[in-house]
């Protein structure tokens, strides 16, 4: 890999992207975590920026002068090879700091990283820095969806931006799309960038499936609540519906009903629910469940992966029924980088697709999402297959 004009400017669209995301907020915002799985977004900007120094500036730059030594402390995320950190919970307790000081931090990065990368022909270092600009994608990603469970959760449900349409509309008919049973390949073919998660290219056996080439909609889903879907545990994983009673779930994540009416918190503010609009903010559990209540079932990552260039996706992550496990002959790199992801292959439900938080250039149909069963603040939809 050779330094070319693209990459850098690559990189630095991507440094600029994360500073656009948060120009709607007032400074009030940047701090608040009203959940552990949720950052503020001052850590997103501070880590994003402490990746590059952290592996590529202070090990590969020559003199280069460290912004702040407090900031590895700060910024790391969970990354033990690199040393100790503030606890994730305790994220919302950082006033300091400054959302001032920390974009000084950026700006002090993104140039050394320029002056840097100019005079650079090592390909470790260009290897790294095409992770750490698909790193600070994904944190976009969490950028938009943490800021919205932000001022979601405030009781005045202030709109983030109009420019942010968080809800579409997929236009064209329903339809089922049959694959007929033999072997398949899976797993990225080495052209371009992917995560080390992806490779380990290999075939599976699949059985003749049909998979529907529209996500749920909002009145799809409006007629399980009102099925009382909610209050059916047959139609529930065990551990499902102990989440959903301990936790008094009756619907997606922000919806509310008014006056007898469903509305829901978007990025514009509280809106009422658009029915033809595709469903989004569920669990895993409220996937299965639907999908238990349709007569149905959630598809594997592999009959998705196959089936993705019959139907448009991008718009909604969307839950599989597949464990997040190795592919065979997975390997983790050397050190700190091979924490990305190979230790969280446990306990987690992989999704496919990418969605509208996705940011530009980030998503293929090989990419595998992670998230635990019970998570909703992503922007996670679901797709039926018979």
């Amino acid at each position: 890999m050779i330094l070319t004009d693209s990459l850098l400017d690559f990189f630095l669209e991507t440094r600029k992207h994360s500073e656009t995301i948060c120009e709607p907020l007032e400074i009030e915002d940047y701090v608040v975590q009203p959940v552990v799985d949720v950052s503020p977004p001052k850590w997103h900007l501070g880590h994003t920026t402490w990746f590059f120094e952290q592996f590529i500036l202070k090990p590969h730059a020559k003199n280069y002068v460290q912004f702040d030594p407090d900031f590895s402390f700060v910024f790391n995320s969970y990354y033990e090879t690199v040393g100790k950190r503030v606890v994730r919970a305790n994220r919302g307790n950082l006033s300091r700091p400054s959302v001032k000081k920390v974009y000084a931090y950026r700006e002090y990065v993104t140039e050394a990283m320029k002056t840097f990368l100019q005079e650079t022909t090592d390909e470790t270092v260009l290897e790294i820095l095409e992770i750490g600009i698909h790193h600070e994608k994904q944190h976009q990603e969490l950028l938009l969806t943490d800021i919205k469970f932000i001022l979601g959760n405030n009781p005045l449900l202030h709109a983030y931006s109009e420019k942010f349409q968080d809800h579409p509309v997929e236009t064209h008919q329903q339809d089922w799309v049959t694959l007929d049973t033999r072997l398949y390949e899976i797993g990225h073919d080495d052209q371009g960038f992917c995560y080390d998660n992806e490779l380990g290219r290999h075939k599976v056996h699949l059985e003749s499936f049909e998979i529907s080439n529209k996500l749920v909609t909002n009145e799809e889903y409006l007629k399980f609540i009102e099925d009382k879907g909610y209050q059916r545990f047959e139609l529930w994983h065990a551990e499902g519906w102990d989440w959903v009673n301990q936790n008094e779930v009756k619907s997606p994540l922000y919806w509310h009903q008014i006056d007898g009416q469903w509305h829901y918190y978007t990025a514009k503010g509280l809106e009422a629910v658009d029915l033809k609009a595709q469903v989004t903010h569920i669990s895993y559990y409220d996937a299965f469940a639907f999908a238990q209540w349709a007569g149905h079932r959630l598809p594997t990552e592999f009959e998705w992966e196959v089936a993705s260039d019959f139907f448009p996706w991008g718009k909604r992550w969307e839950w599989t029924e597949s464990a997040y496990l190795p592919y065979p002959n997975y390997t983790k790199a050397d050190g700190a980088l091979g924490e990305y992801n190979g230790k969280f292959m446990v306990n987690q439900k992989v999704l496919r697709g990418g969605s509208v938080a996705t940011s530009n250039r980030h998503t293929r149909k090989t990419y595998r999402n992670f998230f635990h069963p019970q998570l909703r603040w992503q922007f996670t939809g679901l797709r039926l297959v018979k």
